[in-house]
């Protein structure tokens, strides 16, 4: 489920993907109540029709928001409608671990 630029995810606009993986896609958008840009993790349609996975995902966002910590990313919301399941987090800009680990093993003081 590729989403276009300019998509409409509840009061957040889509400007383009970040990433995907196995339940879902990373879009980078924008909340145009508080000006700023977040990423938006969308739950696939085949995932969010399967109950187990679906209550997976909310539990995960559920347990991330009552997390603090510098290093973990902050929610700001999670939305489950007819149409979508997704969850809203802050957007931090930098390279994947993929890419970093393309450069070699982190230090453990690093990791």
């Amino acid at each position: 489920m590729a989403l276009p630029p300019g998509t409409r995810l509840g009061n957040y606009e889509v400007l383009g993907p970040l990433g995907a993986g196995g339940m879902g896609e990373v879009y980078r958008s924008r909340d145009p109540r508080l000006n700023r840009d977040v990423a938006i993790k969308v739950l696939s349609a085949e995932m969010a029709r399967d109950a187990t996975a679906l209550a997976r995902f909310e539990r995960e966002a559920m347990s991330v928001a009552r997390l603090s910590h510098p290093n973990i990313l902050s929610i700001f919301e999670f939305v489950h409608d007819q149409d979508n399941a997704f969850v809203v987090t802050e957007l931090v800009d930098g390279e994947t671990l993929r890419a970093r680990l393309s450069n070699g093993a982190l230090p453990s003081r690093r990791a």
